[in-house]
């Protein structure tokens, strides 16, 4: 419950690394500062959070959304109280990335329920899910850890449907005697599904993605393309400037310039067009929509060029033609994991075949271009 949205450069389906996936280390990971102070129970202490955010609280989430110091922007798993629960409460489950707790808890207000965290590594709830982190094993240890059945008289627990293909909820049963019920999609939606004796409307059971929500995952993607977009245009014009015809200087302008421009339109295509664009691009495939994305930005430049009077040699116009529509297609690429429109098993078929397409294409783009180097030096071709 809580975040829907990946909010990982990479795709949520599977292509995060291990390096991605934030602390390690329950004990090294912080407390909330939301904490209002604890309530004793059997089981200990159990510390008692706001449902109310804090300006720092909403701060944060839009840091994280342009990718500062998103992975370490957690909480500490275990079980927190919200408002006054008992020992009739209900136990709403989540992941330890900070802002799906946050979106969770300031849900709740006027309820009393436990919270158990589990340690997702930072990542949320879906995401989480689809690499195993909020799965059977990890919802097992972390019920017996927080001896969840000495502060409750529940025998049930209320995951998010978002967390469902990662648990086995018979397992969980056999393993801790709780029985898993799955909760709305939407954390807004928690407080009916309580009142309606645990019932979900259709409409608590349909994850959209509307343009707002996908907007709101472009900065996580333009912010680290745009830094590699920097190195690579940088890299191209150093060395049109040390194997350029003509001085350094007038060589790694030209050749950062238009390296500049078609970068750029590679990034604004593949991370800003596609999300906004996604349900009127053709084809199921993002790698698909990044490519029709990045190949009209092809186009743009070949018309900016013509525009303002910049000569393009033949080999350079074949070498970006390539370039950006592989570009904006592998980029497109990494919004699999944060769209309802696909699965597991789609993103790892879809990468199989987009991934070598794209990298062959990038190889050979980057020999085009190095040959029109070449080839300057001594007349265009």
């Amino acid at each position: 419950m809580g975040d829907t949205q990946c909010t990982s450069s990479a795709s949520c389906s599977g292509t995060e690394t291990v390096s991605e996936l934030g602390p390690s280390s329950a004990a090294e990971q912080p407390l909330p500062p939301s904490i209002i102070g604890t309530l004793d129970t059997p089981a200990g202490p159990v510390p008692q959070v706001s449902t109310t955010l804090s300006a720092a609280d909403i701060f944060g989430m839009f840091r994280v959304r342009w990718g500062i110091r998103r992975m370490n922007y957690t909480v500490r798993p275990g079980l927190y109280a919200v408002g006054l629960p008992d020992r009739q409460s209900e136990i709403l489950v989540t992941a330890n990335y900070r802002m799906t707790f946050d979106l969770l808890r300031s849900a709740l207000d006027g309820l009393d329920v436990w919270v158990l965290v589990l340690d997702t590594k930072g990542i949320n709830v879906w995401c989480a899910a689809g690499k195993g982190t909020f799965g059977t094993d990890e919802l097992v240890a972390r019920i017996k850890d927080s001896r969840l059945a000495s502060v409750t008289d529940r025998s049930r627990i209320i995951l998010p449907q978002l967390g469902a293909p990662g648990v086995a909820a018979h397992r969980v049963k056999e393993l801790s005697g709780f029985r898993v019920v799955y909760g709305p999609i939407e954390a807004r939606d928690i407080a009916g599904f309580l009142a309606g004796n645990l019932r979900a409307s259709p409409a608590m059971r349909v994850k959209s993605f509307p343009i707002r929500e996908r907007a709101a995952l472009i900065p996580m993607e333009l912010v680290p393309s745009l830094k590699y977009a920097v190195l690579i245009g940088a890299a191209l014009a150093l060395l049109s400037g040390l194997f350029g015809r003509g001085t350094f200087t007038s060589d790694a302008l030209h050749a950062g310039f238009t390296a500049a421009i078609s970068l750029s339109l590679a990034v604004v295509a593949g991370a800003v067009l596609v999300p906004l664009l996604l349900p009127w691009l053709p084809g199921r495939a993002f790698s698909l929509k990044g490519f029709w994305t990045g190949t009209a930005a092809a186009a743009v430049l070949l018309a900016l060029s013509s525009a303002s009077g910049t000569t393009l040699t033949n080999l350079e116009t074949a070498s970006w033609v390539l370039l950006i529509p592989a570009l904006s297609s592998f980029l497109g690429l990494n919004f699999t994991g944060s769209s309802t429109f696909t699965s597991l098993a789609g993103v790892r078929r879809e990468m199989r075949i987009a991934v070598p397409l794209q990298a062959g294409a990038l190889i050979l783009g980057l020999a085009i271009w190095i040959l029109a180097l070449i080839f300057s030096r001594g007349g265009s071709l």
